[in-house]
């Protein structure tokens, strides 16, 4: 764990490199380098049921009441980094491959969490919110409604038309996994001050999962 700490701080900075208290009651996996026995990937994951999702790590930032109630079994990703020393796509490919056993074995039905854009200012990133806004807002009857105290409301304030390349350059290489997976998102951002990011609430729907990436993702394991 301390290797785990460590390579958050690397990447979210001290706030989030240390021990919160959603630690103590996640599963941790870890992706290391056998070569130099370094954690190039690490993230957590908790299993919930329908109303604990209002006690998740992403339920501190979205009021997820509505989805809580049409929810069956979820898992919660969190904290998911990538080693900056080691920009190797296998790293998120295996990390997604122990990701898609852990569903299989379990009876996981749904993926939730909080996919981040670094810094907090959305000017960088205003063609991938385009995108996001054009292509993957969640259903509205079970979409996250505002709990934070400072958020972007870019479905509701964006009006451009999007640059698709500079849209998945901008968009995080995790958070366009799961787009390209099916997954959807919160119609607003967070502004996380203590993390120094933006993020977006995202779910995918492990039925949503074409079947060819899921083939695709089992034969890596």
């Amino acid at each position: 764990m301390a290797a785990v700490f460590a390579l958050r701080s690397r990447c979210f900075g001290a706030a989030g490199g240390a021990e919160d208290a959603f630690d103590a009651t996640s599963l941790h996996v870890l992706v290391i380098a056998q070569d130099t026995d370094t954690v190039v990937g690490s993230f957590r994951m908790s299993v919930l049921a329908g109303a604990q999702i209002n006690s998740s790590y992403a339920a501190l930032y979205y009021d997820l009441t509505a989805l809580a109630q049409d929810a069956g079994r979820a898992l919660e990703l969190g904290r998911f980094c990538v080693h900056p020393d080691h920009a190797d796509p296998d790293i998120l490919r295996i990390a997604w491959a122990a990701l898609t056993a852990y569903v299989d074995e379990s009876g996981i039905e749904m993926l939730l969490g909080c996919a981040s854009f670094e810094g907090t200012d959305a000017a960088p990133y205003l063609d991938a919110f385009a995108l996001l806004k054009a292509r993957h807002i969640g259903p509205s009857p079970r979409a996250p409604q505002v709990k934070a105290d400072e958020v972007y409301r870019y479905a509701a304030r964006l009006r451009r038309k999007v640059d698709l390349k500079k849209a998945n350059t901008a968009t995080p290489p995790l958070l366009r996994t799961y787009l390209l997976m099916g997954g959807w998102v919160s119609d607003h951002a967070v502004v996380d001050r203590v993390m120094g990011t933006l993020h977006v609430f995202t779910c995918l729907e492990i039925g949503a999962i074409p079947e060819a990436r899921k083939k695709l993702l089992r034969a890596l394991v």
